[in-house]
């Protein structure tokens, strides 16, 4: 089997997540800038093989589009631009920034660690990635 990335997009960072060839325990990845994140996949997509993308993707609780949504559609084509063998997938980013700080809190992380914000983006693309793995 192949790996899933997730990805939490942001305006300036992004986190991933991936999982396992079996595709059983999502674990963190990286936080890389986000204008490095095509150059960084690619290289990964060479030493790795990857089946599935997925994407966060931000709305408001009413489920309409936030701030941050076209951004992540943007990035959503131009990642089918330049992977277009690789399927990619949209999934509920909502409370995923809240949970990854209250998992740093549950680890014992210090504080000083916890306000490193690269840290938040990979554990909210790892939560997603749980997330998805546990209702697949």
């Amino acid at each position: 089997m192949a790996r899933i990335i997730c990805i939490d997009y942001g305006g300036k960072r992004t986190g991933l997540a991936v999982t396992d060839p079996l595709q059983i325990i999502a674990t963190a990845l990286d936080t890389v800038s986000t204008q490095d994140l095509i150059p960084y996949l690619k290289k990964y997509f060479l030493q790795e093989q990857v089946e599935l993308i997925l994407i966060g993707e931000p709305l408001n609780l009413d489920d309409s589009p936030t701030h941050a949504t076209p951004l992540v559609h943007q990035a959503i084509r131009q990642l089918q631009k330049q992977f277009p063998a690789i399927p990619i997938q949209t999934v509920d980013e909502r409370f995923t920034s809240k949970m990854a700080t209250q998992a740093m809190i549950q680890m014992g992380m210090k504080k000083k660690d916890r306000e490193v914000k690269a840290n938040k983006d990979k554990i909210a693309a790892t939560i997603m990635l749980q997330e998805y793995l546990a209702n697949k």
